[in-house]
């Protein structure tokens, strides 16, 4: 192997960590308001209010609704992933080591974009459920009611994320499983099976609140959420002559914050399976 890396080989192995984070390394992050090529160590979204339309006289002034605007800051951190590729052992391995190593970083960034997106959801103080019960219909129809209430847009980017015991739990009811009620699957853009029902996209994560036999679980809007990122995933590859070896490095700058808690419902579950 060359002592210094090919410029071919650098573009080619960040072409594939790029790919492998959009398309397997994060599930939630088409699904929450998102903000990209943010500068600073910070951002802001716009929490708007409600708007009040009124009459206006003949030749009088448009009333003017006064929208309340409360401004959300967002504070990016940064985060590394990276391994060695020692030269030799490229030699007596069969498989693409550069794919398996981008993969494996990839997969790691997009799981911290995921667990910001979360850590965000979870700060959520609206409630349903008590975990007594696993995911029910009625848990689910509960959660529902409370957007209504909000007024939250029923316009197609209501989402719900449910672990795998909840997963399964739908499974058993007809009205998610049947195409009478949601009309085949909704692939999202990382490739994982996803589901429309009661006008919500239902999403499969293991990486959701737990404690003991507990699971949170959220339904939300888009809006509610959201997401910034300073820097899309990087790679940087070095030569370490005294190793013999390239240190493979994988970086990004995002954050994530709760944006409107009207917006989204904490489903407390349980996750122990039925007696």
């Amino acid at each position: 192997m060359s002592v210094s890396i090919d410029n071919v080989f650098v573009k080619q192995f960040e072409a594939d960590v790029h790919l492998a984070y959009q398309q397997m390394g994060t599930k939630l992050r088409s699904t929450v308001r998102s903000k990209s090529g943010v500068i600073g160590a910070s951002t802001t979204f716009q929490k708007v209010g409600r708007g009040t339309a009124s009459t206006k006289s003949r030749h009088g002034i448009v009333p003017v609704m006064n929208l309340n605007h409360e401004p959300i800051e967002c504070v990016l951190s940064d985060y590394y992933a990276g391994d060695w590729v020692d030269a030799l052992d490229e030699l007596k391995v069969n498989i693409d080591e550069r794919r398996v190593v981008a993969s494996a970083g990839a997969y790691a960034l997009g799981r911290k974009t995921d667990e910001l997106i979360i850590s965000a959801m979870n700060k959520s103080t609206t409630n349903v459920g008590d975990y007594s019960t696993g995911l029910t219909k009625d848990l689910i129809l509960s959660a529902v009611e409370v957007l209504n209430t909000n007024d939250v847009p029923d316009d197609g980017r209501r989402f719900a994320v449910v672990g795998v015991h909840q997963w399964n739990e739908l499974l058993s009811m007809d009205e998610f499983v049947s195409a009478d009620y949601v009309g085949g699957t909704t692939p999202l853009l990382n490739g994982a099976e996803a589901r429309k029902w009661l006008g919500i996209t239902w999403v499969l994560h293991n990486g959701l609140p737990a404690s003991d036999t507990n699971r949170d679980c959220f339904i939300y809007h888009a809006s509610s959420v959201g997401h910034a990122c300073g820097q899309e995933v990087k790679t940087d590859i070095t030569w370490h002559g005294e190793r013999a070896a390239h240190f493979i490095s994988n970086s990004m700058s995002q954050g994530a914050v709760l944006i409107d808690n009207d917006g989204i419902v904490r489903v407390r579950c349980s996750d122990a399976p039925a007696a």
